[in-house]
């Protein structure tokens, strides 16, 4: 994991598009396009996780109710009947992309249904838009805002401490927040409606990482960082008296108020040189305990300390597991077992080498056990095994000399929880993935837990590029963080990342049109080259050599039939080169930093733009030549795209609201550019394959069109569109890049900011998946409903083959009486049309032998009565209803 989680596309775009909310759509530029809406199913290609998780919230009330939150990918609930994580925060729209960022969780431990998320992604200027606190009374299915006066920082430094945000467990109509920047501490008295500051609360923080910073990044006022209550103090329906609050600030780290938040002090005697990440407070023993660090994290800390506050007597004693001397991390990572009084855990959340550190105390921290140890260095014993199976990118594909292992347990581990109904079960967050284990207990006994990736649903990349070729694997992705990954199943995880070089971020990818065995992919790495290719379709890699000067990817483009490449690396100009890379030359009359193309039909031709200028190649990239067309966007935030198939032909997109913003056409290699008139924005263009009894390929787009912000597709060469996502999916911040499939009439793979690559099928004739085969013999459904709340539900169906001849593919049919509808389905693709359901096999499970049963589950809404089907079709053919 890297250790900077500011993604480029957010930065490269902070000054420009993202500045600030786009105007409304001109009635000039709405009245020239027709607009329709298709009906489309949305999924992640699988990667399971890949990013930052600073925070697990358990429901203390509710079992196998939790929340985990993410820097820049929203929030996510658990599915323990899939053991799962299903997405709550999609409907986030573009002009609010910055709530994507989430900095606190809070679930209501008296009223188990309702859920707050504290929002928003930087409290700098790269963030245009203030923070909020959205509620739901649904467990996160739908959203109500309470917008804030200042900025929140889910991407900030010290994102990893909290929770700021804090529900009080006998009166919950009451809620306090932390806030970053000098703003203080915050209160709701009416369930999250409106906030007001608490005037009185004494300390604002004061704790920068980088008081020389001037982007404002890394010089923000890291503020109030933790609230807690003691349950201990309240009855229901009546504030909790005491609540204790943490506070950035080294010398007085920890406040209390012991009348409900009427008046505060400083706790006397407290630690001081130390930030308190975390206040934990066991009631049962009447123990708060404090996890400190000398930094804020999540990447630096050097030293840190544990302490536990006798809340009756007032008493501080320091229980750290090691001598001070001896850290070279802090303490973050802190929770206590319910079912257990006395068992605490903490976590060394900045051991980057050789690994992170899990501490374990049954005492109340008066003797520790640490989750591994040295015999005889460089030698360890662990207490624990790792099965990454699931997820077998999370070894890196490295091979590391002891006491380095592979997979690691963990980096910037700052979010671990014991389930508060199970000692059994805990969870922990790193910089790429949900560990978890299910039998911790055997910690205590000497024997092994078996820790394993918990993050199924949980899909968290940023992606900078995508390509999906006309052969070979479906789809290969440039992200940030873990540097992307090749799809030949969109369902399955890939078994690794790209490698050999293994870029931490992946800026730009390109195969040859007409020889798609031949990739190309650039990025950015700490050391070694930046430029890696493979002739097999993505599958293998060999790494090229840079130009003198590159630092950074940039963007780079494969000539039509892979014989030659063009880079525009950063740090460096425009090169070319002729095989594969073993040495370049500068590109003449292009500017250095311009993103280049290729054209998909002549390997001579290339393409570049810069500032307002595109420009063209016809001798592979030796030298370019400024195109004389005019009223192209005069910024740096474009893409454009050569049309596959078809000589000369490009499709522009990109601009600013302060200037030229659009989608434009060239059918003359940039000549001239024609704009369409019907469409107010564009950032992003790609090309699927052409509809049934089309002869032009599908366009897609990530655009505003007729006053809507959304996803796109056109038929007609862009002379009407079709608005193919809904309010309910739109993924922040989706610039980057957009591709359809050249195979899958109607699919469309696009790029998001932190929630990684969402794909959609359509539901229009010809589209999606192939046509399923009908399954032949009887069937036989069980349909339950296994968890039922105030408007929503879950429910498991299993449909069984009681034939005798193995169906190789199915489709389920069946209509709600009741006006339910299906807002989460897994294990099975579905489109639902009024009352009519239909579920269909996904590409892992078609094949169902005789005698045997294939499962899958949703999440609904429901009003009124919630009644079961009454009959389900196998194709054609009734299914017995079990």
């Amino acid at each position: 994991m890297r250790r900077t989680r500011i993604l480029t596309a957010v930065l490269a775009l902070a000054a420009g598009l993202l500045a600030g909310a786009p105007p409304a759509l001109g009635a000039d530029a709405a009245k020239d396009v027709s607009i329709t809406a298709d009906t489309y199913t949305w999924k992640n290609a699988r990667i399971d996780g890949g990013g930052f998780v600073p925070g697990i919230v358990f429901n203390r009330k509710e079992r196998n109710l939790a929340y985990a939150r993410t820097d820049i990918g929203g929030a996510y609930r658990w599915q323990q009947s899939s053991k799962t994580w299903t997405p709550l925060m999609d409907s986030v729209g573009w002009d609010d992309w910055g709530h994507t960022g989430v900095v606190s969780l809070a679930s209501d431990s008296v009223d188990p249904d309702r859920v707050y998320a504290a929002v928003g992604t930087y409290t700098n200027s790269w963030d245009p838009g203030n923070g909020a606190v959205l509620r739901s009374a649904d467990r996160g299915a739908s959203w109500q805002k309470a917008d804030l006066p200042f900025k929140l920082g889910g991407n900030m430094p010290g994102r990893g401490m909290g929770e700021r945000l804090a529900v009080d467990p006998n009166r919950n109509s009451v809620l306090y927040l932390g806030a970053p920047s000098g703003k203080g501490l915050w209160r709701s008295t009416d369930s999250g409606t409106s906030w007001s500051q608490v005037a009185n609360f004494p300390n604002v923080g004061n704790y920068v990482q980088d008081p020389s910073d001037t982007s404002g990044y890394a010089s923000d006022n890291q503020g109030i960082v933790w609230v807690t209550f003691d349950e201990s103090t309240g009855t229901a329906g009546t504030a909790t008296r005491t609540i204790y609050v943490g506070v950035a600030d080294k010398d007085n780290a920890v406040y209390r108020s012991t009348d409900a938040g009427a008046t505060w002090s400083r706790v006397a005697g407290q630690p001081t040189g130390y930030l308190a990440h975390k206040g934990v407070l066991d009631a049962a023993n009447g123990y708060l305990y404090l996890a400190y660090s000398d930094k804020g994290g999540p990447y630096d800390g050097g030293k840190g300390r544990l302490w536990r506050y006798a809340t009756g007597t007032g008493t501080w004693t320091d229980i750290s597991p090691v001598a001070e001397a001896d850290t070279y991390y802090g303490f973050s990572g802190l929770t206590v077992d319910r079912q257990r009084p006395g068992t605490v855990m903490a976590t060394a959340y900045s051991s980057w080498w050789p690994d992170t550190q899990l501490f374990r105390s049954t005492d109340s921290g008066g003797t520790w056990t640490k989750a591994w140890d040295y015999t005889s260095y460089p030698d360890r014993a662990n207490r624990y095994t790792m099965d990454v199976s699931s997820s077998p990118w999370l070894t890196w594909g490295a091979n590391p000399s002891p006491p380095e292992q592979t997979p690691k347990l963990g980096w910037m581990t700052e979010a671990l929880e014991i389930d508060p109904f199970d000692s059994n079960r805990m969870m922990y967050g790193t910089g790429a993935t949900i560990y978890g284990t299910e039998d911790l207990t055997k910690w205590d006994g000497g024997g092994r837990f078996t820790v394993r990736p918990m993050v199924q649903g949980l899909e968290e990349t940023a992606v900078n590029d995508l390509a999906s070729p006309p052969s070979g694997a479906p789809l290969l992705s440039a992200l940030g963080d873990v540097g992307g990954f090749r799809h030949t199943d969109l369902a399955k995880v890939p078994s690794m990342m790209f490698t050999q070089p293994n870029f931490t971020t992946t800026t730009s990818l390109d195969f040859a049109e007409t020889n798609p065995n031949t990739f190309v992919r650039v990025g950015d790495l700490d050391s070694g080259p930046h430029i890696a290719f493979s002739t097999d379709n993505g599958a293998n890699w060999f790494a090229g050599t840079d130009p003198s000067g590159v630092s950074g990817g940039g963007t780079v483009a494969a000539a039509a039939d892979g014989g030659r490449f063009v880079w525009s690396p950063a740090g460096a100009g425009v090169q070319y080169t002729t095989g594969f890379g073993t040495s370049w030359q500068a590109s003449s009359g292009i500017p250095a930093g311009a993103v280049v193309e290729s054209d998909r039909v002549d390997p001579k031709v290339f393409y570049g733009f810069k500032s307002g200028q595109f420009y063209v190649s016809s001798d592979g990239g030796a030298t370019f030549t400024a195109s004389s067309a005019s009223g192209l966007p005069s910024g740096d935030s474009v893409r454009f795209k050569a049309l596959p198939g078809t000589k000369g032909e490009v499709w522009l997109a990109g601009g600013a609201t302060d200037g030229a913003y659009g989608l434009w056409h060239s059918t003359d290699a940039g000549a001239t550019f024609t704009r369409l008139s019907g469409v107010g924005q564009a950032d992003t263009i790609g090309f699927g394959k052409a509809a049934p009894g089309a002869s032009y390929q599908t366009l897609y787009t990530s655009a505003k069109i007729g006053g809507v912000r959304g996803i796109f597709r056109s038929t007609d060469k862009g002379a009407t569109w079709t608005r193919i996502n809904d309010d309910a999916h739109q993924w922040g911040w989706t610039g980057a890049a957009i591709t359809g499939d050249p195979r899958v009439y109607g699919r469309v793979y696009v790029s998001t900011n932190g929630r990684g690559v969402v794909y959609g099928d359509t539901s229009d004739a010809g589209g999606g998946t192939d046509p399923t085969p009908a399954p032949t013999g009887t069937c036989t459904v069980t349909y339950r409903i296994t968890n039922q709340w105030s408007d929503g539900f879950q429910a498991d169906v299993q449909l069984s083959n009681t034939g005798s001849s193995a169906w190789d593919g199915w489709s389920l049919g069946w209509s709600f009486a009741d006006g339910q509808r299906i807002t989460q389905l897994w294990n099975a693709e579905y489109t639902q049309s009024g009352s009519a359901v239909t579920a269909r096999n996904v590409s892992w499970n078609g094949g169902v032998a005789a005698g045997s049963s294939v499962s899958f589950g949703f999440t609904g809404s429901w009003s009124g009565t919630n009644a079961r089907p009454a009959s389900f079709k196998l194709g054609e053919q009734s299914c017995t209803v079990v």
